[in-house]
């Protein structure tokens, strides 16, 4: 018989990093899983990839045993990544601060199509172009 579902949490955390204070630990806490456990395997499964964001989707059973699947990081973080900022313009319309290439944009949509809603890569680069609109990064396409 399969395990019962208890809870879904989804959260973004430097890998390598994760330890159970906030805001892993009370996310986690209150579903009654052993922190230590999913920390120490956590830091195991990103140690490869030291200091990105990793996003991780937690499914909780009932008897407190988990699993967890690893998403790509975040759009934004790798655009920032990608044209070198720490943030984006506090208003895009008419503040740019930076600039992306075609082909970093296509980095991206690699990195990313396994997580986006979009059947071909095309279609995906047009998403992260937008999404670099809006945080006032100019975009080459």
């Amino acid at each position: 018989m399969a395990k019962k579902i208890k809870a879904i949490v989804t959260l973004q955390i430097t890998a390598g990093k994760a330890n159970p204070a906030p805001p892993i630990g009370p996310a986690l806490a209150q579903h009654g899983i052993n922190l230590m456990a999913f920390c120490k395997e956590y830091n195991a499964r990103t140690a490869n990839r030291m200091g990105e964001i990793i996003p991780a989707e937690i499914t909780i059973f009932s008897d407190g045993s988990f699993k967890f699947n690893l998403k790509s990081p975040p759009t934004t973080y790798l655009i920032k990544k990608a044209a070198g900022i720490t943030k984006g313009a506090a208003n895009p319309a008419t503040e740019k601060v930076g600039k992306l290439t075609r082909k970093q944009l296509e980095d991206i949509a690699m990195q990313k199509k396994e997580d986006m809603n979009s059947l071909d890569i095309e279609g995906s680069i047009r998403m992260i172009a937008g999404t670099a609109r809006q945080m006032g990064i100019e975009v080459e396409l």
